[in-house]
């Protein structure tokens, strides 16, 4: 198992390229984003290890990180002074853009993967969603309607102009940019939900995870009840993300220091748990281009020790297996 140490830094968020297969991008900032400055760190996997490439500071903290969808070298970040950050790792100065109009934390930023749409959407402390153009350096449009916290926001994969937002209101809303409003509003949890996410093969179905330590499936097409709802994590769920390869399989990543793996279409969804971390771990992320495997997990943590690289893939059963990417054979 390969991992990076980043002294004096707090991860939060950590991204890996869609066009560079060994390239990860992790938000991080100093005394876990109450002060001081935050570093966006580009950072390359070799076969022995993960070493730093470029690194850049900000004056406030950076809590996320997504990747152009269209130029390999730029970022964009979010920051605790309420901007985004628009960065090119190929310019050493790094930093292209500020883009000003929250008033509080942006804690959450997605790069639209939808097909010629060019847009970004965040999430803030001050419970309002904004959608950026960041080739103009434009905002497009201001979403309100949470009442607490915006932890979370995810574009569709499937629908044009169309995200999803996981709030500390315990909702879920599904909005339309193009028609400026909230397409509907799910009660999903009783405490805060902190994360949310997008299956990549049902426009329909999404999950969230909460401070309740729970995963819930929804079936926008009937959300009285959630399609399914997993517990094991002992602490705030942070973050949880689908599968890309299947159907019914999610990443979750807990402040109880574990890195999950669940199916929920099966009677005891939990497939696995890893505790490498030793801190909250903050962010993580899936990689389709390593050859010869299915899938390769990334996750960030609090600690010094920012960074983990994990591998799952599947037998030849079609059974989703895990392993350490330190002890799994490439062949």
């Amino acid at each position: 198992m390969k991992s990076f140490k980043s002294p004096g830094r707090h991860g939060y968020a950590v991204e890996i390229s869609p066009f560079l297969a060994s390239t990860v991008a992790c938000a991080s900032s100093q005394y876990y984003g109450i002060a001081g400055c935050g570093t966006l760190l580009v950072l390359e996997q070799r076969e022995a290890d993960v070493s730093l490439v470029r690194s850049f500071d900000w004056n406030d903290g950076l809590f996320d990180v997504t990747w152009s969808e269209s130029n390999e070298h730029v970022l964009v970040t979010g920051g605790g002074d309420g901007s985004l950050q628009i960065w090119d790792t190929a310019n050493p100065q790094g930093l292209l853009q500020v883009l000003k109009g929250h008033t509080q934390e942006v804690y959450s930023v997605d790069w639209s993967q939808t097909r010629g749409e060019s847009l970004v959407v965040s999430g803030s402390w001050d419970h309002t969603a904004k959608v950026w153009d960041p080739e103009r350096c434009q905002l497009v449009t201001s979403l309100q309607g949470h009442e607490g916290v915006i932890y979370s926001t995810i574009w569709s994969p499937h629908i044009s102009a169309c995200f999803a937002s996981a709030s500390g209101d315990g909702t879920l809303r599904v909005w339309d940019v193009k028609a400026g409003s909230c397409r509907l509003a799910i009660p999903a949890h009783r405490a805060e939900a902190l994360t949310c996410d997008w299956c990549k093969y049902d426009q329909n179905v999404l999950v969230t995870g909460s401070v309740d330590c729970s995963l819930r499936v929804w079936d926008l097409r009937n959300i009285r009840n959630p399609v399914a709802q997993m517990m094991g994590h002992s602490y705030a769920i942070r973050r949880v993300k689908f599968c890309p390869l299947y159907k019914t399989v999610l990443a979750t990543c807990s402040y109880d220091f574990t890195v999950r793996f669940w199916d929920y279409s099966k009677s005891q969804p939990l497939l696995e748990t890893l505790e490498h971390h030793s801190e909250f771990v903050c962010g993580l992320d899936f990689n389709l281009h390593i050859p010869n495997q299915s899938a390769y997990m990334e996750s960030v943590t609090y600690s010094n020790r920012a960074l983990r690289s994990l591998r799952c893939g599947p037998q030849s059963s079609g059974e989703l297996v895990l392993s350490d990417a330190s002890t799994h054979s490439d062949e």
